[in-house]
């Protein structure tokens, strides 16, 4: 896993390259018709064929835009019809998520979706209050007690900037004009499978659907 300090140091010193090709996209290259399919994040093996996949990292991603996504989303207004983001974005600073989410709704067409997915921080909180240390993993760190292990899941040795939870997403999209928002079950469930179809939903895993690792809801702008 590459460093914080690692990571920081690449954003810092492509930062100007960067904002300045997502600019190029949205104002020249960005379709404005047609069914446009957006997933941000994609890294190297969850690259959407038909999709416009977006990525800051260049070297081991595989994306068709670079842009840095703290910066905004290099589309036009209401030109997206569906956005889909898995385990993304806990990894943008807090403070950020309120206009994150304000730019999802700018992009999306009327009657647009989106998808979005991250560390289910709700059964998380719920299996360690019941004592469960074994729906918690060895990832990043292995570590024997479950607060320990609490904090592995949570905090990911610091990659993780905050705690996701239904009721505080479903604030986030709301607070960005989103009128409501719907839990899903990951890689089984949707409500608007016309775009995240078994090719899409493939590419999550789960492996105690009763108890969810991913917290996934979804939403549609009116």
């Amino acid at each position: 896993m590459i460093s914080r300090q690692q990571k920081a140091l690449f954003y810092t010193a492509l930062a100007v390259p960067m904002r300045v090709n997502a600019s190029l996209y949205r104002h020249w290259l960005a379709p404005r018709s047609g069914t446009v399919r957006v997933q941000l994040g994609p890294g190297r093996e969850k690259y959407l064929d038909g999709w416009i996949n977006v990525d800051a990292n260049f070297i081991t991603a595989k994306q068709d835009v670079w842009a840095d996504l703290r910066n905004g989303l290099p589309f036009e207004d209401e030109t997206v019809d569906a956005l889909y983001s898995h385990h993304v974005i806990e990894h943008l600073p807090d403070a950020d998520l309120p206009r994150h989410f304000a730019e999802v709704f700018r992009v999306l067409k009327p009657g647009g979706v989106f998808r979005i997915g991250g560390p289910n921080g709700d059964t998380a909180c719920r299996k360690l209050v019941e004592g469960d240390a074994e729906w918690f993993g060895d990832f990043p760190d292995k570590r024997d007690s479950i607060g320990g292990k609490f904090a592995n899941f949570i905090l990911c040795r610091g990659e993780h900037l905050t705690i996701l939870t239904a009721s505080y997403l479903d604030e986030l999209a709301r607070g960005a004009g989103f009128p409501q928002t719907w839990v899903q079950q990951p890689t089984a469930t949707t409500r608007f499978p016309e775009h995240f179809d078994a090719r899409v939903l493939t590419t999550e895993w789960e492996s105690t659907p009763e108890a969810p690792h991913t917290l996934i809801i979804e939403g549609q702008r009116h």
